[in-house]
């Protein structure tokens, strides 16, 4: 079993593959409400079981949303092959989607019947902000981890990371960027703020020429 860098982690013994599946399969079931709800399910059950930390999670995260497709496919994608290769990643993929893939089916069938009724229109009018609330504190737990490192960074580390947190959420609320080009953004911006770019440079120049990096 590996971490989400790709180091050894030897103090846990890699899941079993029925493990991966039946876990997937799990959050695939529980699955109601929309994006926000897996990916709570998914970073929960990735916690609780010791097979990443919060700071894992959200690089994995971070990860997937500068590749196209489906974020949700990807992050447990990239998961399941980091707990047991291809096979685990396989595993996971399946466990996710069996389950959903089968309820959302009966669901529809039987939502055609019910959809009209006043009480379930009612209903359905709640789950909406609701899920957004979901949403919310989502993002409020995966912030906590990279700002508390930013936290022992400093206070220019801590400003930094917040003014890429706020200025990402206006332009995409309310300049309606698209995700690519917040993410190119707050990526440059990122390279500036927290890094050292002439060093970065210096590194990337020494092992292209094959030379050990200072």
């Amino acid at each position: 079993m590996t971490t989400a860098s790709g180091g050894p982690r030897p103090w846990l013994p890699p899941p079993h593959l029925t493990e991966i599946l039946l876990t997937w399969f799990s959050i695939g079931i529980q699955s109601f409400g929309g994006g926000s709800t897996t990916l709570y399910l998914i970073r929960q059950a990735c916690i609780t079981r010791g097979w990443l930390t919060d700071a894992e999670f959200a690089k994995n995260w971070a990860l997937v949303q500068i590749s196209p497709g489906i974020n949700l496919i990807k992050i447990t994608a990239v998961i399941g092959h980091q707990l047991r290769g291809w096979p685990g990643l396989l595993a996971a993929i399946c466990g996710l989607l069996l389950p959903s893939a089968m309820i959302t089916v009966l669901m529809t069938a039987g939502f055609v019947i019910i959809r009209d009724w006043p009480f379930v229109k009612a209903a359905m009018r709640g789950v909406i902000p609701a899920t957004i609330g979901i949403s919310v504190g989502l993002g409020i737990q995966m912030a906590q981890a990279p700002l508390g490192r930013a936290r022992r960074a400093g206070r220019v580390s801590v400003g930094a990371h917040l003014a890429l947190l706020a200025g990402s959420a206006l332009l995409f609320a309310t300049a309606h960027a698209s995700p690519v080009v917040v993410l190119a953004l707050a990526g440059s911006s990122g390279m500036l703020l927290l890094g050292d770019p002439a060093a970065a440079i210096r590194r990337t120049v020494r092992r292209a020429l094959g030379r050990p990096a200072r």
